[in-house]
């Protein structure tokens, strides 16, 4: 197992170079299957190392805290089916908070099984003209949607609505209206969770084809996302449907 730490104001020298060789032969090893590995870095580089590591065997965590290093050292240590350095991890103090991540990453796979096999075919069975004109939708609409959903962090904890997926899609949504593109970093943000969290979110919902990455032509160490066509196609009859009613 390897554990990679990219701490804040460290700099490699001259550029990038280094960072670059030492993210493209942890990204081969992981593929290889040698190991699985722990990247643990920080928002300034977030994008590079995304870029670079995405194997299923990588875990990047972002300005993680004790209990978010703990749960990804759990995960990585399962993956070498290690059970006798499970344990010791469970004995620490912060073996409630990650019980808590765990079932949270449960939560996430459970949800996206529901994703991964619903819009398409519950938006065939369900309307037979479904194949027909995607209705126009505006990028004001949208952004009016994402704003409310802001809003209710002035009145209610944002732990008590999170909902990643959603607001990510939507982000992706808006920014696809407006023909732009989005980094790994900025739907992070989208996310309106911590950014080991949406990266979590993120991966998988690439895994189950919901989103794309795609490979920033200009720098080849930065990755954009966006909806899987049938992910667009299935928002947009979703507001064509809901009309002007409040969606939140």
């Amino acid at each position: 197992m390897r554990i990679i730490r990219f701490v804040p104001g460290f700099r490699f020298p001259d550029g990038f170079d280094l960072m670059d060789d030492l993210l493209g032969q942890i990204a081969r090893d992981v593929a290889q299957e040698r190991f699985p590995a722990v990247i643990s870095t920080n928002k300034d580089v977030l994008d590079v190392v995304a870029a670079a590591v995405h194997q299923p065997g990588a875990q990047i965590i972002v300005e993680p805290d004790d209990a978010e290093r703990a749960a990804a050292l759990a995960t990585a240590v399962s993956m070498l089916r290690a059970p006798t350095a499970l344990s010791d991890v469970a004995a620490d103090k912060n073996a409630e908070r990650l019980r808590q991540l765990s079932e949270e990453v449960s939560r996430i796979a459970s949800t996206l099984a529901r994703l991964s096999s619903g819009p398409t075919v519950s938006l065939q069975q369900s309307r037979p003209s479904a194949q027909g004109e995607i209705p126009p939708l505006s990028g004001d609409m949208v952004r009016k949607v994402i704003r409310a959903r802001r809003l209710r962090a002035n009145y209610f904890s944002e732990e008590l609505f999170a909902d990643p997926a959603w607001d990510m899609m939507l982000d992706l949504l808006q920014a696809e209206i407006a023909q732009l593109r989005v980094p790994v970093s900025s739907l992070c943000i989208a996310a309106a969770v911590p950014a080991t969290t949406a990266l979590r979110w993120l991966k998988t919902l690439v895994s189950q084809g919901i989103l794309l990455r795609r490979a920033d032509p200009h720098d080849g160490r930065r990755v954009f996302v966006e909806l899987a066509p049938q992910t667009s196609e299935a928002l947009r009859r979703f507001f064509g449907e809901v009309g002007q009613a409040a969606v939140i």
